[in-house]
């Protein structure tokens, strides 16, 4: 089967996955004491660097694993997500990180190539681990303005930066403040020893508690220009961007997959540990079965699409493309948000009062799953106001980033 997320379909990916396995008692017995303190899982992230699986997205060529399918990623994150979500959506940056650089190594320009090959190579020493600052604090403008001599200077904030106490390199998204131009979206890397980065200490979530989703400050960064990846112009409504998009966080549908097979799986067996069955209790288990299986369709339909548009790269407008594959991802988004968290709360229903005790897996998969709403691309009312706009045919900027940066922009003058 390759479309329920069950099994991977490459050889890497099963290296991956078997590899992943042996840590997942680990995972599993940690769990619940990072959740209840609120603390980050460094020592598991520690093995996971020496062991080479934080370059499991980096090309063979560049000594990774060379996991490359969506699938296979999402698939691993199914496996991990089941002993604990928070880890599974910190490997989730990382692996995410892989795979886009990879494109950047393989079709950017010179710069761009450079400065992949080196992260990719340090992601596989252990040395670099990579995290993403997408949403800028509220009240806050994320800008990267000229130094005068040739490079950049980046001041502002982010905000639920996942996986940011052990973060060596934050990719940030800014827009460039320079007089006289119109604002570009632009990529600064940020490296931890940076003068002007505070990672601050400040993540207390009702969910995903392990993730280390953090705040990060930049006052006035020095960033060479080497470091920073020149996007779009903020407004330029480019739909080629999606695909990028949907690439870098499509296969984060498997950790809520991954979170109500776990649910469902703890609640059939404390029913199997009764002496019997009530009809209701039996009625909802085979509701519950044929939910879990939709749910690993979807999402198993989902990154496989976008594994196949993401190969055709020769055939097909690069807007249409794009469109496509943010569409077929947003309709899967809405689908596992609103299943995923069904599925979790009639687990709670099966397995009664015990579940309800803060220490139970349940209560941690009940507000884990939740994350999933709030991730972009897209939160719920922008996934509606994109799959809205393409079944009528509006036009919109697409580009999430594009419009965020567009809103500052109005806003600050």
């Amino acid at each position: 089967m390759t479309t329920g997320l069950h099994v991977p379909v490459t050889a890497e990916g099963h290296a991956l996955v078997d590899r992943l396995t042996a840590y997942l008692p680990q995972i599993r017995s940690t769990a619940a004491a990072h959740d209840r303190a609120g603390t980050f899982p460094t020592a598991t992230f520690d093995v996971f660097r020496k062991d080479g699986l934080m370059g499991a997205t980096v090309p063979v060529e560049l000594g990774g694993i060379g996991v490359e399918r969506l699938y296979d990623v999402a698939a691993a994150l199914v496996h991990v997500a089941g002993a604990d979500a928070s880890t599974a959506l910190a490997l989730h940056m990382q692996f995410s990180r892989g795979i886009t650089l990879t494109y950047e190594w393989r079709h950017g320009d010179a710069r761009a190539r450079a400065l992949a090959e080196r992260l990719m190579r340090q992601m596989v020493a252990g040395e670099a681990v990579i995290c993403s600052g997408i949403k800028d604090q509220p009240s806050t403008v994320t800008k990267l303005r000229p130094d005068g001599s040739g490079g950049w200077v980046l001041s502002g904030g982010k905000t639920l930066v996942s996986m940011g106490p052990i973060g060596t390199h934050f990719v940030i998204n800014a827009h460039t403040d320079v007089p006289g131009e119109p604002p570009r979206l632009v990529v600064p890397i940020v490296t931890r020893d940076n003068p002007g980065l505070t990672v601050l200490d400040n993540w207390d979530g009702l969910g995903m508690r392990a993730s280390g989703t953090v705040d990060i400050v930049f006052n006035d960064c020095p960033i060479p220009q080497e470091e920073v990846l020149i996007r779009d112009l903020v407004g330029a409504r480019n739909d080629a961007a999606l695909a990028g998009q949907t690439v870098s966080s499509v296969a984060m549908l498997g950790i809520y997959t991954g979170v109500a097979q776990a649910a469902y799986d703890t609640a059939v067996a404390a029913v199997v540990r009764r002496s019997a069955a009530q009809a209701a209790v039996r009625s909802l288990i085979a509701a519950l079965d044929a939910r879990v299986y939709a749910l690993r369709a979807t999402a198993g339909a989902a990154v496989t699409t976008a594994d196949e548009l993401r190969a055709d790269n020769d055939s097909m407008d690069p807007a249409e493309r794009g469109r496509r594959m943010m569409r077929e991802f947003q309709c899967a988004k809405l689908v596992v948000n609103q299943l995923a968290p069904a599925v979790v709360y009639d687990c709670l229903t099966l397995v009664g009062g015990a579940a309800f005790a803060a220490g139970h897996p349940l209560a941690r998969y009940y507000r884990d799953v939740q994350a999933g709403s709030f991730m972009n691309p897209y939160t719920y009312a922008d996934a509606v106001d994109f799959l809205s706009a393409q079944v009528l045919g509006n036009e919109r900027d697409n580009n999430y980033m594009s419009v965020w940066a567009a809103r500052s922009t109005s806003t600050s003058r």
